[in-house]
């Protein structure tokens, strides 16, 4: 084998590592840009008291953890939504003794994960759609069951008993019984509200800024 040609190789492999490295550092450095963006969202949040009680905020810091998660992967969006909490509570603390923190991230991962696996297997405007469809349902679904059987329970402690939680629900519909029926009846309808805005936002402004943290060619 000549030496042109184990020069040509060796800069084929440098040129490849050189790409590698410098996607990684685009990925961290987008990463770190949309978890402090998407934190700095959840600071603005507001109730929506003719669905759920007020202690269910709405914000729109799923919006750049489902534009980073489309951009670089479910596990990228998943990191995003962790750095964002944390940032959060650096910010800002607490006031629902980390169960509102815990209850936003495991159903914003709800959201994010099944929207970006499904748009990493199809990346066109119809496999978004699909996955942003598939992610509102689940988020739907996984906020009646985590809040019935974990987020509920465990922030009762804290406001005098599950009784004294429901009889928050039963004051505003009166088929309220128990916590399943407070998910039921308030939880879903705040969460399949919450998932629609923030995939239509997110359908709105992901090209866009796609092209900024990719690349014009993304």
């Amino acid at each position: 084998m000549s030496t042109e040609v184990l020069k040509a190789g060796n800069m084929g492999v440098n040129e490849k590592a050189q790409k590698n490295t410098a996607y990684r550092v685009r990925v961290i450095a987008s990463v770190g840009m949309l978890s402090a963006i998407a934190a700095v969202l959840m600071m603005f949040e507001f109730p929506l008291v003719f669905i759920a009680p007020s202690f269910y905020k709405l914000d729109f810091s799923e919006v750049p953890v489902l534009i980073g998660a489309f951009a670089f992967g479910p596990i990228a969006g998943i990191v995003i939504e962790f750095v964002k909490i944390c940032l959060k509570l650096v910010m800002k603390g607490t006031f629902t003794f980390g169960v509102g923190e815990l209850g936003n991230f495991l159903i914003g991962c709800s959201l994010v994960v099944p929207a970006s696996v499904i748009y990493s297997i199809n990346k066109t405007r119809k496999g978004a759609v699909i996955g942003l469809i598939t992610g509102t349902v689940v988020i739907t679904i996984a906020g009646v069951l985590l809040n019935a059987y974990l987020l509920l329970p465990f922030y009762a402690q804290f406001m005098g008993g599950i009784d004294a939680l429901v009889a928050i629900g039963t004051g505003m519909h009166s088929a309220i019984n128990s916590p399943l029926t407070f998910a039921l009846l308030l939880v879903a309808p705040f969460n399949l509200v919450k998932g629609v805005l923030v995939s239509l936002i997110t359908m709105l402004l992901y090209k866009r800024i796609s092209r900024l943290i990719k690349g014009a060619g993304a």
